[in-house]
């Protein structure tokens, strides 16, 4: 169904705000970037469901005939190495790390989940796995039943009911927002519109995600190279430090073990998120503790 034409967006989901409007928002010790580090963990499988939509298409191989052994062992290269290697690396930096974690994976690799744990990350809602997207194909049970048997599946697996979601490959219906909530997710990392937090419709609250300093996008779909990556997160960095001062900014990065956990990459990544951590004025921190903060202490 199209949108209907209305100020500023085609939805109802949340309100149009420019940033030019708004009150000032403080982060915790005067920080004038609040840091939140994604590392997502999602299991591809063998074959797609037949009524599954999937926009999976990165890594460079395509789709080859079944069983695509490179393909999988590739993304699983993220679950047996990369994980640990991007964990060091925002350990030595005193970042902290939200896990958006599917159910497969919680499923399967049971020893990650406790991993994640021990080493104090957050962890927060993924779907199913990386090849099941929601889209707008689903019915609307269909997708609720989808995005209730995730939350219930991660909370056995976790002992913990996440309060974040972070849909598969940004996948949402136009019902998905409202789906959320009901479900009792706390906060949703898909739209990729801001440079602050913000309210969504019947109290869930937006932590937008860069979408242009999120690895996979950037790396595989677009072919950046890893040199040209690391420095926009420094430039873009730079500039939302300087504006911070007026008005507190959230920089979101979404990482792929499978990727950026790469040997030949995780250097780059390092020498650019230290480059973040070397500013004073810079809050690292999980997605519920922005959430938090912001909901709290709204803009004045």
């Amino acid at each position: 169904m199209p949108g209907e034409r209305r100020e500023g967006t085609d939805h109802p989901h949340h309100e149009w705000s420019p940033i030019t409007t708004r009150g000032k928002l403080s982060w915790p010790n005067g920080a004038k970037v609040a840091l939140c580090v994604i590392i997502t963990l999602e299991h591809t499988e063998w074959e797609i469901p037949e009524d599954a939509y999937s926009a999976d298409q990165a890594g460079g191989l395509g789709m080859r005939p079944f069983p695509d052994y490179p393909r999988f062992s590739h993304r699983e290269y993220g679950h047996r190495v990369g994980i640990f290697r991007v964990l060091d690396a925002l350990d030595r930096l005193g970042i902290k790390s939200t896990v958006a974690m599917d159910t497969q994976t919680a499923e399967a690799y049971p020893y990650l989940v406790k991993h994640c744990q021990d080493r104090g990350c957050e962890i927060i809602a993924h779907g199913v796995s990386g090849t099941q997207m929601i889209s707008s194909l689903m019915s609307e049970e269909s997708e609720s039943i989808f995005i209730r048997s995730s939350i219930e599946a991660m909370t056995k697996a976790t002992g913990k009911t996440p309060r974040g979601w972070f849909g598969t490959d940004y996948g949402e219906s136009n019902r998905t927002p409202d789906l959320l909530r009901r479900a009792g997710v706390d906060y949703v990392c898909d739209w990729v519109n801001d440079e602050q937090p913000y309210p969504m419709r019947d109290g869930l609250t937006a932590l937008p995600t860069m979408l242009e300093m999120d690895d996979l996008f950037t790396m595989s779909t677009r072919r950046v190279t890893v040199e040209r990556y690391t420095q926009s997160i420094v430039e873009g960095f730079d500039v939302m430090y300087q504006d911070g001062a007026q008005n507190g900014r959230l920089m979101t990065i979404n990482l792929h073990p499978w990727l950026t956990g790469q040997p030949f990459r995780i250097g780059f990544l390092e020498d650019a998120l230290g480059h973040i951590m070397g500013h004073d004025a810079v809050w690292t921190a999980t997605g519920s503790e922005i959430v938090d903060w912001f909901n709290n202490n709204p803009p004045t």
